[in-house]
């Protein structure tokens, strides 16, 4: 798995694809309610084609989000970044009559590297709702793609070229999410057998 880490230091690149993540600050919520989360989404959708980015895969959890990204076009992926969330805070700031920082600091930003890292990676994102036991099945949660992966629902944050490069069918990647244990759970499995 080759990846270079930086919080704001990445060089960004066209064709170069992305993990963009960040939490609230003190892992507070940065979503209070389905209007906040939808608000961002139309925000992502709309500089999205401004800014000729792809979003492959994200996901939005109570205090993080994440989003895997391709920039296709020459305009940097950091500002495209910077777009949504500084409007994203001042209005949530706004709305709740709030003042200070949402977030953490700058966003994390991973370089993705490999083509297994990136097919891991957005199984990664989209399993975090249920890894976080916030639902029993993957497509209860609407604020993520992976509805969109295994053409459960219409929508409009997704390169289904790429989904179908990888996986011939949606069941495919159902199966590849859905069958995968993530590597802590599968040691406490283990030692729960073992006693």
């Amino acid at each position: 798995m080759a990846m270079a880490m930086a919080r704001r230091k990445i060089a960004f690149t066209q064709g170069g694809h992305y993990h963009i993540f960040n939490h609230g600050a003190n892992r507070q919520p940065i979503f209070r309610e389905n209007e906040n989360y939808r608000f961002l989404l139309c925000r992502v959708k709309a500089a999205a084609a401004e800014w000729r980015v792809s979003v492959l895969a994200y996901c939005l959890m109570p205090n993080h989000y994440h989003f895997v990204l391709r920039q296709d076009g020459e305009r940097s992926v950091s500002g495209f970044m910077q777009a949504i969330f500084n409007s994203y805070a001042k209005a949530f700031n706004k709305r709740y009559k709030r003042t200070g920082t949402l977030f953490e600091g700058p966003y994390w930003a991973l370089a993705v590297t490999t083509e297994e890292y990136l097919t891991h990676l957005c199984r990664y994102v989209h399993r975090n709702p249920l890894n976080a036991n916030l639902i029993a099945h993957l497509s209860e949660w609407p604020y993520s793609n992976y509805p969109e992966w295994i053409e459960a629902r219409q929508g409009a944050l997704v390169d289904r070229d790429f989904v179908r490069s990888r996986f011939p069918t949606p069941k495919a990647y159902e199966r590849f999410v859905l069958e995968y244990t993530p590597p802590e759970r599968l040691e406490r499995l283990v030692r729960r057998l073992e006693q």
